[in-house]
């Protein structure tokens, strides 16, 4: 018989009331023993339980709604069942497979074999890092190939993000019915990246700055236009993200902001650059004038951004020195060292003058204030006072006032003459501090044709040969020997590589400009003034000071003598004829003592080796 409450009730009915009956009778459903093991929360009872009540037993559950319960756990535990064969079933198919959905730079590899998935990218990533690659920046179109901007695929790091497959079966269900999208990652050579960026700069609209130019001495405005810039930091991280997954990148682009205002621009050649040029401007020095015309004031003035939207003036003051100097030259003084002068046998000084010159900074700051001035405008120059680098005081206390080593050498004449003759004029008169070391390189400075040096012989490889300046190392021996005899110290020297008859055997010295210097040091307490005489044959240097020493020179002996080789040249300009002459090898002492005990100050031996002279003929 059916029970009270089902009675009346459609068949189709019953098992829903009977349901709802189980859910009244506040205790859950456990599927596994198909019985009710525990009450419904209060929660729940309240909502099944709209009228309160005393609590009491709970009805007996009625036979049918047993079985209906048993059979829904029974279906459901088959869809369960079902459900996790098919899970497992496809977990196990797709062993070895990329995941399915992904796809990589718009290429589907999803559900397809690892290995052939990887052969595929590689097959399709790997030739588009070597084809040129359209790029778009703003309105300009370009190119580039990835890989000479130091780009490639790292397939490892991209197989990393495409992961292996889902265990989660929700993820599995949803590959069924849609794609995931994972980015290729690169390997980024910066430096190479750098540069590409570099080239893109080229297409840079840089922004116009408002200013004011002057055409034909009339100040001309010049409006603002804002540019536009390659978005270079962004660029680079769209250029690293999306090279392998697009045909075409657009780089971004920012506005170059203007940094002056147009209304400033008229501002400025209303209030500075018409009257700028309105009448000339004039700087008074010592007895002299010196103007910028209104011309010159155009061709010099210019407009710079003054930081707050406007424009500030600017002179070239390179221009404005260069127009302004001519003029106010002659009332200039050039500084001059205090210097000697022999007469009577006895150095007496010279007095050094001080120089007086513009100090340009000082003079020119002044001029942007007369612009806008009306009328007449005139400002003062500023003159600097230039002490000479030995003074007559200095010069006075040097005791420079005897002779302490001099030495001659002649035989010279022609070409030879003119080039020691030019040296000597430049080192007579030079002056050696206490301490100080003259080199002859240094001081001279480049012995070329522009200051008056002529081309004559010189020994080039061990053979006769001709440059300009040849001759000078018959100065250089000269110097040296004068040097030598007053107890300098050797600053360094270099012997010529064959003897020369004319010149002391391991005593003489030559030198190349640039190359082969002559130096030495005053190792005393007073100074050295320096004396060069020359004449058509003869050379003669003086070194004049206060005498400590007396030195000696002791040559040795000629020894290990060498015959000359033969060697035969095409006849012409390049080749001077020799007889040759055998070289040997020699040395030299030098004994110092002291000038007024005697006693042994130093005692130095040089061995010089010479090579024989070739026997040069000319055929």
């Amino acid at each position: 018989m059916p029970s009270e409450s089902t009675a009346g009730q459609p068949a189709d009915r019953r098992g829903e009331v009977g349901l709802r009956k189980l859910l009244e009778s506040n205790r859950t459903f456990d599927p596994d023993t198909t019985a009710l093991t525990q009450p419904l929360n209060t929660v729940t009872r309240d909502r099944w339980s709209p009228t309160p009540g005393p609590a009491g037993p709970p009805p007996p559950t009625p036979p049918g709604n047993q079985q209906l319960v048993k059979r829904i756990g029974i279906a459901v535990g088959a869809v369960l069942a079902v459900g996790t064969a098919a899970y497992l079933a496809d977990l196990a198919l797709s062993t070895g497979e990329v995941a399915r959905g992904v796809v990589v730079a718009g290429i589907d590899i999803g559900g397809m074999d690892q290995a052939e998935a990887d052969a595929l990218l590689h097959t399709e990533l790997g030739p588009k890092a070597e084809r040129p690659l359209p790029v778009r920046i703003g309105d300009v179109q370009a190119s580039m190939v990835p890989a000479t901007a130091g780009l490639s695929v790292d397939y490892d790091r991209t197989w990393d993000a495409v992961g292996s497959q889902p265990l989660n079966p929700v993820s599995r269900l949803i590959s069924l019915f849609g794609t995931r999208e994972v980015p290729v990652s690169s390997t980024v050579d910066t430096a190479a990246l750098d540069a590409q960026l570099e080239t893109f700069r080229v297409h840079d609209n840089p922004t116009v700055e408002g200013t004011v130019r002057f055409q034909n001495g009339k100040p001309v405005a010049v409006a603002p236009v804002p540019g536009r810039v390659l978005d270079t930091e962004a660029a680079r991280t769209t250029i690293t993200d999306r090279w392998a997954a697009s045909s075409q990148l657009d780089l971004p682009v920012v506005a170059a902001p203007v940094a002056v205002r147009a209304d400033a621009v008229q501002a400025a050649v209303r209030d500075i650059a018409t009257p700028a040029v309105a009448s000339p401007i004039t700087v008074s020095g010592k007895d002299v004038q010196a103007t910028l015309t209104t011309d010159q004031i155009a061709d010099v003035l210019g407009f710079v951004p003054d930081g707050n939207g406007g424009l500030a003036p600017q002179f070239n003051n390179d221009a404005v020195i260069a127009l302004l100097a001519p003029q106010l030259a002659k009332s200039e003084v050039e500084p001059k060292d205090a210097t000697f002068t022999v007469g009577a046998g006895k150095p007496t000084v010279v007095p050094a003058v001080v120089g007086e010159k513009v100090d340009w900074p000082k003079t020119l700051e002044k001029l942007p204030t007369l612009l806008t001035q009306p009328g007449p405008r005139t400002s003062p120059v500023v003159y600097q006072r230039i002490e000479p680098k030995l003074t007559t005081e200095a010069a006075n206390a040097l005791g420079v006032n005897e002779t302490i080593g001099q030495f001659t050498t002649g035989g010279f004449s022609g070409p030879s003459g003119v080039n020691i003759r030019t040296v000597a004029a430049k080192v007579d008169g030079a002056v050696v501090k206490p301490g100080d070391t003259f080199s002859l390189n240094e001081f001279t400075g480049p012995r070329t044709a522009a200051e008056g040096y002529v081309e004559s012989g010189i020994i080039d490889k061990g053979r006769p040969s001709t440059a300009v300046g040849g001759g000078i190392s018959q100065f250089a021996t000269t110097l040296y020997n004068a040097a030598y005899f007053a107890g300098m110290e050797d600053g360094g020297h270099t012997e010529h590589s064959y003897y020369i008859s004319r010149y002391p055997a391991a005593r003489e010295a030559t030198v190349f400009d640039g190359a082969i210097d002559l130096a030495f040091r005053n190792t005393g307490t007073t100074g050295v003034y320096i004396q060069a005489v020359a004449t058509g044959s003869e050379i003669t240097v003086r070194l004049w000071g206060t005498k400590t020493v007396n030195v000696e020179s002791i040559t040795g002996e000629k020894s290990k003598p060498t015959e000359p080789n033969e060697v035969v040249l095409p006849k012409g300009k390049d080749c001077i004829a020799s007889e040759g002459a055998p070289g040997f090898t020699i040395s030299d002492t030098r004994v110092i003592t002291d000038a007024k005990s005697g006693a042994q100050v130093s005692r130095h031996t040089r061995t010089v080796k010479y090579d024989p002279i070739p026997i040069v003929k000319c055929e």
